[in-house]
């Protein structure tokens, strides 16, 4: 079983070693996906602490940026486990931190999964401005567009995004999700998004739902 709390107050305390050896743990246990599920938010729920005591100035940058290698580290374990037979592509979903943002933990736990789960995954990295969007949409013919943020700030970044694929067009043919602390059903709507989600693996079942029709 996955010892959930233990493993949230690792990551949320940088205990990398622990972190690791809880994982480790996991692996050699033959895990459901269910359990697989569980790790996964455990890291959420730690990575979500790191960002309160960043907010709290009990951690800086430095602090902020190894949480980061931190659950890197744990999605390269995880990861060839949640492998999906043959590795077909099921659909392609263009994802970023928008403009004004550089936090990435959280983007990059859902682009792992979305990856593993089958979706070719195009990453636009931190600080992306709407045109860069909208610019890999029209490359890419992707159905759908992923938003993530952790800074309020970022609400006005994805309004502004959306609004940019409206302008271009492309709204009306993608699905939005957007993603992070600040995001609500209020925020969804004020944006303009089709879902919300603060968990990864959520994301991965509603994106999976959409492209599966």
């Amino acid at each position: 079983m996955v010892q959930v709390e233990e493993l949230s107050k690792a990551v949320a305390d940088l205990d990398e070693p622990k972190v690791l050896q809880l994982v480790e743990q996991l692996l050699a246990g033959k895990p459901s996906q269910a359990e697989f599920n569980q790790a996964i938010k455990a890291c959420q729920d730690g990575l979500t602490e790191v960002g309160r005591r960043y907010e709290a100035k009990e951690y800086f940058l430095a602090e902020l940026l190894f949480a980061g290698e931190i659950a890197k580290e744990v999605m390269e374990a995880i990861r060839p486990r949640l492998e999906i037979p043959g590795g077909e592509r099921v659909g392609k979903m263009v994802l970023g931190t928008v403009r004004g943002d550089i936090h990435d933990i959280g983007k990059n736990i859902v682009g792992s999964l979305l990856d593993a789960a089958g979706f070719e995954v195009y990453d636009l990295g931190i600080d992306t401005a709407p045109q860069k969007f909208v610019d890999k949409l029209r490359e890419t013919n992707a159905q759908i567009v992923g938003m993530s943020g952790l800074l309020t700030l970022s609400i006005e970044s994805m309004k502004e995004t959306v609004d940019a694929l409206k302008d271009a067009g492309l709204r009306d043919r993608v699905k939005v999700i957007i993603g992070g602390n600040p995001v609500d059903e209020t925020v969804r709507k004020q944006v303009g998004a089709d879902r919300f989600t603060r968990s990864a693996a959520e994301g991965v079942e509603i994106c999976k739902q959409w492209v599966e029709g």
